[in-house]
């Protein structure tokens, strides 16, 4: 595993959450969550691996954006799907 991060080149430079009140894909089906993730490229928003629909971890899956950062929360930290690794 690599020491630093080839992936922080793609977090984009301004990203606002799509949906900065919840989980995008749980907001339209009426589902809950436990903890938010933004994706760092495109502002997607979604419920965390505690959650019992994975959205962020789906929408890794599907677009290979491979940045997150925690959202709405007091704690402020970055993680690389690809590398699985907090990165700053």
């Amino acid at each position: 595993m690599p020491d630093t991060c080839v992936h922080l080149s793609q977090i984009a430079e301004s990203v606002s959450p799509k949906t900065p009140n919840g989980c995008e894909e749980c907001l339209v089906s009426g589902d809950g969550w436990m903890n938010l993730r933004l994706c760092l490229h495109c502002g997607h928003v979604g419920c965390c691996e505690s959650s019992k629909n994975k959205h962020a971890a789906a929408h890794f899956s599907g677009t290979s954006h491979p940045i997150i950062e925690s959202f709405g929360s007091p704690e402020k930290w970055r993680w690389c799907y690809v590398h699985q690794m907090y990165v700053e």
